[in-house]
């Protein structure tokens, strides 16, 4: 169900907000009147507060037929994340409630109505959607409508609904128990979503890979049974546009790590190693909706990792689609595995820039912990792109480095290069080097690896643990390479 957003250019007046359940109210510093300010004002003495305490924590009144009121303080210090998550508090005193329609009062100056507007609109709409739940109770209550109140600008709320219906689609895909998410059952949604949005699909089986020389992705598929691993090429074209970008998206199920199988703890959750793809689905649903002029040539690497008597070990040497020999150092790298070929395939089609998103590494969770995700490019413009990009997506970003001698810890004695090292260190900027050697055509490339895709209690504008993150950024650096 969509919900209804009505924009309304005057501030509403009391009488109005009485006969409101659900509100937002955002006002800034320089408001000195404004609907139940004595309200607002007594509560904060009674709690011991000031006005401007309300740009860290929202303050909740009750109105006296029954409805509620949650304060906060917009301010042109915040940027877009912190925006985002005082947002996100903010709506949550509402959400809890289920509310069918909320009303959100901007009633700021003029330079700040456009940023928290639209910010309000976004935070409110990912918080009020239909997650999955296999719980026996679980009931469906749908935001029907959101009055916008203050809005005399021009609002995107095109870009912004179709932003939250990518993000959505992440977040249920990633979150999707791997019994009913096998590669097959993946391929036949994708289908699905394919035709419902008259994108071109294509698929390369596993006997298509071998046939075709694409080892690396080989190696990882063949330890499933039944082995219905494929690469998925999906393709929006829209009429006019000239330009292409490539996406490339980790999509494995579930990861037992192979042969050097994980320890339970860290086998727990391995569902989500899939959330590269689906992050690439998400941008691709946005854009599709949001009707970018710009052609996306999405690549899909789906598989799992598996113990068996047909998985890869230690010690193997495979050959890569461009003709490339690796040494297995460690099954549980198996993304990097997975992506070499993919990213050949996608790097052929010599688009104008590619990037690919991945749950890569453990290492960059280290250095990064899951309030950021890493980028590494083969071009530094590209790098400084992602992380103004993700500034400007509310979905932060910091980038590494990727100098040539770091590979180095990746000579192998027996094949062209190693998979990873047993040393430890900066296997993140490692897995980087290691994918560089897969990029063909010297397409400008960008590696996101996805440390912040799942943070316990939300992380910026979404409060669910597993929060889509890439969308929104995926939307924002599309539209920078667009324009550059």
């Amino acid at each position: 169900m969509n919900t209804k957003i009505e924009k309304i250019s005057k501030i509403p007046t009391e009488i109005v907000l009485n006969k409101v359940s659900h509100t937002l109210y955002i006002i800034d510093k320089k408001q000195k009147n404004f609907p139940f300010q004595a309200i607002l004002k007594n509560k904060l003495k009674r709690i011991g507060r000031k006005i401007n305490d309300l740009k860290k924590t929202p303050v909740i009144t009750e109105l006296k037929d029954g409805g509620i009121i949650c304060w906060v303080m917009a301010s042109d210090s915040l940027n877009l994340f912190q925006c985002h998550t005082i947002l996100r508090k903010s709506l949550a005193h509402l959400i809890e409630e289920k509310p069918t329609s909320i009303s959100i009062v901007c009633h700021v100056e003029k330079n700040l109505i456009k940023l928290w507007g639209e910010a309000a609109v976004y935070v409110a709409l990912l918080n009020t959607s239909n997650l999955p739940s296999h719980k026996k109770n679980h009931k469906i209550n749908p935001l029907k409508d959101i009055k916008l109140y203050g809005i005399s600008l021009p609002a995107d709320l095109k870009t912004i609904s179709a932003s939250v219906k990518g993000n959505n689609l992440t977040r249920e895909l990633t979150m999707t128990p791997p019994n009913n998410l096998t590669p097959l059952i993946y391929r036949k949604k994708i289908a699905k979503l394919a035709k419902q949005n008259k994108w071109k699909l294509q698929e390369y089986s596993m006997s298509k890979l071998k046939q075709m020389g694409a080892g690396a992705f080989f190696a990882v598929g063949q330890g499933s049974e039944p082995q219905d691993a494929a690469i998925v090429n999906l393709r929006y074209e829209p009429i006019g546009a000239s330009e292409s970008i490539a996406l490339v998206g980790k999509g494995i199920c579930f990861d037992t790590g192979g042969h050097n199988l994980k320890p339970a703890k860290y086998m727990n959750g391995m569902h989500e190693d899939m959330n590269g793809s689906a992050v690439v689905l998400g941008i691709l649903q946005a854009v599709s909706l949001a009707r970018l002029p710009i052609k996306l040539d999405c690549w899909l690497a789906i598989a799992q990792n598996h113990i068996g008597p047909k998985a890869y070990k230690q010690n193997d040497v495979v050959k890569a689609l461009n003709g490339m020999t690796i040494e297995i150092v460690h099954t549980d790298a198996e993304g990097r595995m997975v992506l070499a070929d993919t990213l050949t395939l996608a790097s052929r089609k010599k688009p104008k820039a590619m990037i690919d998103f991945a749950t890569l590494t453990g290492c960059m969770h280290v250095a990064m912990g899951d309030r950021y995700s890493g980028a590494i490019s083969n071009r530094q413009e590209l790098t400084c792109m992602a992380i103004g990009a993700g500034s400007e997506a509310g979905e932060r970003i910091s980038g590494f480095p990727y100098d040539e001698d770091y590979e180095e810890d990746l000579e192998s004695q027996i094949a062209d290069i190693k998979q990873c090292t047993l040393e430890g260190g900066p296997d993140h900027i490692h897995a980087a080097r290691f994918l560089g050697r897969f990029v063909e055509k010297n397409v400008p490339w960008l590696h996101i690896d996805l440390s912040s895709s799942n943070r316990k209690g939300g992380l910026g504008a979404v409060s669910s643990d597993v929060n889509g993150f890439g969308v929104n950024f995926g939307l924002k650096i599309i539209q920078k390479i667009l324009n550059n």
